[in-house]
Order: structure tokens, then sequence, then C-alpha cells
């Protein structure tokens, strides 16, 4: 029986995707909090910016870490014979 993926694995690669494409936007234009939120937190000088990178960087690959595990764990499920699991 073919078992479908759980809702933690789909919301993992859903935040991982926004997260993704948050970073690309923020390394290439990375003025676009200050434009959209119009505040500078770093007095324009661009060290703000660097640092949402580089933590949107690690959430995202964080997430699609655990997206892979949950991946491999459905796998590892879907593959064991019924019969043989418990619960």
């Amino acid at each position: 029986m073919k078992r479908a993926m759980r809702f933690r694995f789909w919301l993992e690669i859903g935040m991982a995707t926004i997260t993704g494409i948050l970073f690309v936007i923020t390394l290439i234009v990375r003025d676009w909090i200050e434009i959209v939120f119009h505040v500078s937190l770093d007095n324009d000088s661009g060290s703000f910016e660097w640092l949402i990178v580089g933590v949107l960087l690690v959430v995202t690959i964080t997430l699609f870490v655990l997206a892979r595990y949950e991946w491999r764990r459905a796998q590892t499920t879907m593959s064991t014979p019924e019969s043989q699991t418990v619960g």
C-alpha cells in the first residue's frame, strides 16, 4: 500500500522554497528590505542585508535536509512489507 507523505514534509519543502526565493532576491537586490519596510536598520551600510542572506541560506539548507529526512523515512516505510511493520 502506497503511503502519502506527512504534512511535515510538505511544510518543510514549502518553507525551504520560500526562504530559498527570499535568499536569491536578497542576494540580487540587497536593499529590498529597506524599500518594502521603509526602514534602514544598518544606516545603509549593507551589513544587515548580508546577515539576512546568511540566515536565509542556513535556514533553507536546514529545511531541505529535514525534508530529505522525511522523504527517506517515507521511502523506507513504503518499502517495508506491512506484515513486518509494528503498530
